[in-house]
């Protein structure tokens, strides 16, 4: 089986090999192999089918114009901005991806079927609108405020001025919360007594999830949804699950209904739903839900048109493959009498055998992928020759509903092998390899230096192994940065790379390397976390704590032994936070008088000191702050926490 592996792999480099020799192009342009690699792969799907095209486009009532703003003119999306995906595909863009940002882009307000409407390409992902004995249940309002208040406006526009009488969050991702607050006030929720119905577990992984490696997350994310990117056919075409994620102001409600048993019923407004609890599968918190009097079916995020990401590119925790693949298995049963299922994202499919046929093909996915890993697994590979391997069987390589354009096959493998074996394969090698700056120059020195490295690597991408050109000049920017040429190289190589994925994700992630190479790291490389200020206010202080811990800077505390009392003014809440073998331990208790510093204030203080907002002025001269003890050891504690700013290099040292 090995054997058969590397003639597989030999095979597939004849293949790029036998593409004609790339003559250098300007940045923005597709080399001779680019052009010939997306040509071939035009070749292999029936890029002409039809049915997904009417089905996007089924049931429009009107399309929005302009751009949707933030509070300070910043434009957050532009609707006219993507007009240039039409016609057929630039040679920049994989065409199966190119045909995916096409229905994508069938956006608007839709009627879905009788008393169910959705917004689609507000955001990344849909608002669903369903009618209520009172007023509308929403389902899934959008990651930001400002983009969920421009889509329920546009929906009264044209279905007249009804109110919100409900709200489902269908799972803990913000881009299915974010925007609540601009369908629905909190007041006016409290005041209307508005039903807000979640899956168990959703408001702790809901907030949690931005808190404990928010940094980290949020400029990975930047990578995986191509927040900086140009929207044009050389940069963002698509994020898979939708156009793009709108990055505004982010708010949450706490729920007062949660869905916790298998399957359970609930009247809405109304309207009995039955709701199937479906925990750690795309979310750790996560539900989907069947309407029987209008036979439509919402599969949530278990479902999309597209396959999906078992670990994502941003980071999470890894995904159970076989628990997802068995809950899809399940709504087998869920679907037997639906005549249109719909989703978080994308488009709807219409009619009982399509929808089988949709949720069987997911299950499929999901659970060949997981079998076939487990198998190569046993047989000793590991997750990088796994992911060579794996094809899916053409009846599911075939189905356009469950291809990459979102997860990818080969990344999903891996996934799959680390839920199962960890990031280690065995081999005594990889228990204590040297970090990527020492093994890449000591890799650089042995073939040669830098400038030899460079020439080889130039040697590759003309004969497009780009692959192979990658892998040489990450080496030389962990060990010699500067050296000449291999920063723009590098960039050459990444473009074409993201210019052959079939996955937006891989596609964005290669495109913003490059621009990131030619322009360094731009000052919205992270998160602004400034913006989660109503969200982060539903979070328990213990995950804050948490963070605060996971921040401090241990070689610096080693020889400290501080002890902090924090109080909260407007709770009453204490806890006692104290270093003790250069671990940062908090408890809930009330205050310690052997400490060294008493800091009392309000949270919401405590908030933006948590998120970078609280200047100088807010926290010595007003009112929401006090100390008693020590300042000097009050400050020197807060001195020994790092404020990463989420803007961290990650294709260079």
């Amino acid at each position: 089986m090995k054997t058969q592996l590397l003639l597989a792999g030999v095979a597939a480099l004849l293949s790029v090999s036998a593409c004609k020799r790339n003559e250098p192009v300007a940045a923005g342009e597709a080399s001779a192999t680019t052009r010939e690699v997306n040509a071939s792969f035009a070749k292999t799907l029936k890029l002409d089918d039809r049915q997904d095209f009417d089905d996007a486009a089924r049931g429009l009532i009107a399309r929005p114009q302009g751009k949707i703003t933030a509070a300070d003119g910043s434009v957050l999306m532009d609707f006219d901005a993507w007009s240039y995906i039409q016609g057929p595909a630039p040679a920049t863009v994989n065409p199966s991806l190119w045909r995916h940002a096409q229905l994508n882009g069938q956006i608007g307000l839709f009627k879905v079927a009788e008393g169910i409407h959705q917004l689609r390409g507000f955001d990344i992902a849909n608002m669903t609108l369903i009618d209520g004995r009172s007023g509308w249940i929403v389902v899934d309002p959008l990651t930001a405020k400002e983009s969920a208040a421009a889509a329920i406006a546009f929906a009264r526009k044209h279905l007249g001025d009804k109110p919100v009488s409900a709200v489902i969050f269908t799972h803990s991702h913000i881009d299915h919360f974010g925007g609540v607050l601009g369908v629905l006030t909190a007041e006016d929720a409290a005041a209307r007594a508005v039903p807000v119905i979640a899956p168990e577990g959703f408001l702790e992984e809901a907030t949690s999830e931005n808190v404990l490696v928010g940094a980290a997350m949020g400029r990975r994310s930047s990578y995986q949804f191509g927040r900086t990117l140009p929207r044009s056919a050389t940069g963002l075409v698509d994020a898979g699950l939708g156009r793009a994620v709108v990055y505004g102001t982010f708010g949450i409600l706490t729920p007062t209904q949660t869905v916790s048993q298998a399957t359970q019923e609930l009247e809405v407004d109304g309207l009995k739903l039955v709701f199937h609890n479906v925990p750690n599968s795309e979310a750790p918190a996560e539900l989907t839900f069947s309407i029987p009097e209008l036979k439509a079916y919402c599969g949530a995020e278990i479902l999309a048109q597209t396959m999906h990401n078992l670990l994502p590119i941003r980071g999470a925790k890894v995904r159970d493959t076989l628990l997802w693949s068995n809950y899809l298995d399940q709504a087998l049963d869920h679907v037997a009498k639906a005549e249109v299922s719909f989703t978080s994202h994308n488009w709807p499919v219409w009619g009982n055998d399509r929808i089988a046929e949709f949720v069987t093909k997911h299950r499929d996915v999901y659970r060949y992928t997981h079998d076939q890993t487990v198998r190569l697994m046993n047989a000793g590979y590991t997750a990088p020759e796994i992911a060579e391997q794996v094809k899916l069987p053409e009846s599911l390589a075939s189905y356009f509903g469950a291809r990459g354009y979102y997860g990818d096959l080969r990344h999903n493998v891996k996934a799959v092998y680390q839920h199962y074996l960890g990031i280690y394969d065995g081999n005594p090698a990889h228990l204590d390899p040297l970090p990527p700056e020492d093994v890449s120059r000591r890799y650089v020195e042995a073939m040669g230096g830098a400038a030899k490295v460079v020439a080889t690597a130039q040697s590759a991408y003309a004969g497009g192994e780009y692959r192979w050109a990658a892998e040489l000049l990450n080496h030389v920017m962990f060990a010699e940065p500067g050296a000449n040429g291999a920063a723009a190289l590098l960039a050459d190589t990444y473009e074409q790379m993201g210019y052959m994925a079939e996955s937006s994700t891989w596609r964005n992630s290669y495109l913003t390397a490059a621009s990131e190479l030619r322009n360094g790291v731009p000052e919205a490389g992270g998160l602004d976390r400034t913006k989660l200020l109503d969200v982060l206010a539903q979070t328990p202080v213990e995950r804050f704590l948490d963070a605060m811990a996971g921040n401090l800077d241990g070689p610096a505390a080693a020889d400290l032994n501080l002890k902090i009392n924090l109080v909260f003014s407007d709770s009453g809440q204490s806890y006692v936070l104290w270093l003790e073998n250069a671990v940062l331990h908090h408890r809930a208790a009330p205050p310690d008088s052997a400490a060294n510093a008493t800091l009392e204030l309000t949270k919401n203080l405590f908030l933006k000191m948590m998120v970078g907002s609280a200047g100088a002025k807010d926290m010595l001269m007003g009112d929401e702050l006090s100390v008693k003890g020590s300042r000097l050891d009050l400050v020197r504690f807060f001195s020994l926490i790092d404020k990463p700013d989420g803007r961290f290099a990650i294709v260079s040292r």
